[in-house]
């Protein structure tokens, strides 16, 4: 899926940095550096969208998907977790589904990190206009955040798919096999697995707040999941920050490129 969205490359302030040549990676000093430049660029804006992915979530002890030791390089019985989180091989295979859910996608322990904590505070000062996730696990929303547009859904959010009563995760987490409302239908989570579209309303409301912002910070997320990756093009404001480990194809058009933990960076934000 395409989007157009007029935007010019003359739009951004560029920097290009080349990975391993000029990062000093290892380098604290730089690190802090890039952290105080950061929270200057913060201090000055008014209308900040957090773009975040798995990578925010690392920290809350819920694996990444996407690293060389994430859930996607792994397999279950010879099938790979793009195929068993499939809308085909849920309607085909639902028990398997829901073994491979519980077992992979919910972490009840979880708690949201520095990241999700920073960002709750960034909203309450009215700064923060919108935290546009791909992540499923709710933890922006359990910080305390409301403006929080979840692209692919959220494990918290289940539902009947007779009678469409709602249910929390743990009606799932606790059941086997496949998990059924009383009225006799499968509680399925409200997520949006492979071979569905994303919710309409929520792209609108996420792609308008980046639309609108005049910083946007681009963290944890390889930027490869598609058509979410794309809304990140519809930004023309004035600072674009990239975090994340490994390049992202927004780091030439980043104003500011952090090379690091996307944890750790909000943990020396966090620090006066």
């Amino acid at each position: 899926m395409k989007y157009e969205t007029g935007l010019q490359v003359d739009m951004y302030q560029h920097k290009t940095i080349i990975p391993g040549k000029n990062e000093n990676d290892g380098d604290p000093m730089q690190m802090a550096g890039k952290v105080e430049e950061l929270r200057e660029i913060i201090s000055r804006s008014k209308r900040i969208v957090f773009f975040g992915g798995a990578g925010v979530s690392t920290a809350s002890g819920i694996p990444d998907f996407r690293s060389e030791t994430g859930l996607f390089a792994q397999e279950e019985n010879g099938l790979s977790p793009e195929m068993i989180l499939s809308k085909s091989f849920f309607y085909l295979q639902p028990e398997k589904f829901f073994d491979f859910w519980r077992k992979h996608m919910l972490h009840p322990e979880a708690g949201p990190n520095a990241v999700h904590r920073y960002l709750y505070e960034l909203e309450k000062q009215d700064r923060l206009r919108g935290i546009v996730t791909q992540n499923i696990d709710g933890l922006h929303r359990q910080a305390g955040n409301i403006r929080v547009y979840e692209l692919h859904g959220n494990v918290n959010d289940n539902y009947c798919m007779e009678c469409n009563a709602a249910y929390p995760a743990e009606a799932i987490l606790q059941s086997e096999g496949i998990p059924r409302c009383e009225c006799g239908g499968v509680i399925r989570p409200n997520v949006v697995l492979y071979g569905e579209p994303l919710e309409k309303y929520v792209c609108i409301g996420a792609r308008r707040e980046i639309t609108n912002a005049d910083t946007l910070i681009v963290a944890g997320t390889s930027l490869t999941v598609e058509p979410a990756a794309s809304f990140t093009e519809d930004f023309a404001g004035k600072n674009l920050i990239v975090i994340n480990r490994m390049p992202t194809k927004a780091d030439e058009r980043a104003t500011l490129l952090i090379r690091g933990d996307v944890a750790e960076v909000f943990s020396g934000l966090s620090r006066e």
